[in-house]
């Protein structure tokens, strides 16, 4: 009777091991603060190629990290994507990612793009952008060059609070000491147009109308201003011109979108399949073509006109995780200097 009891239990403990292994295999939920449309064809993609299922729920990072931290242990979450590494490091520090072990991940991705919890999968640089009638290109060659005198009244940018402009923040405090960076940001803030609002594509309208002469902008905003056929984009882009900061020291700094599985995850197995998938070939010239991003993973080609024509520059090559570290240090930096 004892053994019947015992093989009985076994088999439904084996039955149920073998159900949610398959669940692991068939279905991953994803949380994406991710907005773009065009992603739509990376997850569909990823489901024609695997047969496993995406359930996604899209939110700002703030509201998708609140509900895995009200879920607990009961989240469904697998898999946590967004942009900026000062925003996968926050998601870092609540505890919620797992570390992963994947010789895929680890083959493709370079070292300092990820770190044994989150993976960077996209770059976009973040330029100076200038009014070819009011600033020469060689005043601005640097981030530095932004607090010069010579530029006052005509630097325009968005928030200092936003992970954009604190992440270069991080950069600047690593390479040039943190009494050098809150100088910097004290001298570009008396050099401002007007006060900081809008996003990236607002701030090179801005400078194209003449509002101001110089601002800052990823890479990717200006790309889709590139590759626009409308004659008021086409018309920004004839006024406007392009640097890419630090090519003498440091290099450009780049943001990231990344991704990490969560220490709960029920699907394990699917969101190990997805992070992989994320650096394949396919998903990497998505990522670039789709969505005006750089791959991380060297040698995949890209068909993007803009990127094209943007060319090629020294990137930073500071480690994702370390930058992220010092993102709090450089709020509190911006805080003081009435950069908000």
């Amino acid at each position: 009777m004892m053994k019947t009891v015992l093989a009985t239990s076994i088999a439904t403990a084996l039955s149920l091991c073998a159900v949610q292994a398959g669940a692991a295999d068939t279905e991953l939920n994803l949380y994406s603060a991710r907005h773009y449309q065009t992603d739509e064809a990376l997850y569909s993609n990823f489901t024609k190629q695997t047969g496993i299922k995406i359930n996604r729920i899209e939110a700002k990072e703030d509201e998708l990290l609140e509900r895995v931290r009200n879920e607990g242990a009961n989240s469904p979450a697998d898999v946590f994507i967004t942009v900026d590494a000062a925003r996968l490091a926050k998601a870092d520090e609540l505890g919620i990612f797992a570390p992963v072990k994947s010789k895929v991940l680890e083959e493709r991705i370079p070292a300092h793009l990820r770190t044994e919890r989150w993976f960077s999968y996209s770059t976009r640089a973040r330029v100076i952008v200038y009014n070819k009638d009011m600033v020469k290109p060689e005043q601005v060659q640097t981030y530095e060059n932004l607090a010069d005198p010579a530029l006052k009244g005509k630097v325009c940018t968005r928030s200092g609070s936003h992970p954009y402009n604190l992440s270069l923040g991080a950069a600047l405090v690593r390479h040039d000491g943190a009494e050098a960076t809150e100088n910097w940001a004290r001298n570009v803030v008396a050099n401002f147009a007007r006060a900081p609002k809008g996003g990236d594509t607002d701030q090179i309208k801005a400078v194209a109308a003449g509002e101001c002469g110089v601002a800052i902008a990823n890479t990717y905003y200006l790309a889709r201003i590139m590759n626009s056929s409308k004659p008021e984009d086409k018309e920004i882009v004839e006024r406007i011109g392009t640097v890419w900061p630090n090519q003498k020291s440091w290099g450009t700094h780049i943001n990231v979108s990344g991704a990490g599985m969560l220490k709960t995850a029920p699907n394990k197995g699917a969101a190990v399949k997805f992070l992989e998938y994320l650096a394949s070939d396919e998903a990497q010239a998505y990522f670039a073509n789709g969505n005006n991003e750089w791959p991380v993973v060297a040698g995949v080609k890209v068909n993007n006109p803009a990127l094209d024509k943007l060319g090629a520059f020294k990137a930073d090559a500071l480690p994702v995780g370390e930058l992220a570290k010092t993102a709090a240090e450089a709020q509190r930096i911006y805080d003081r200097a009435g950069f908000r």
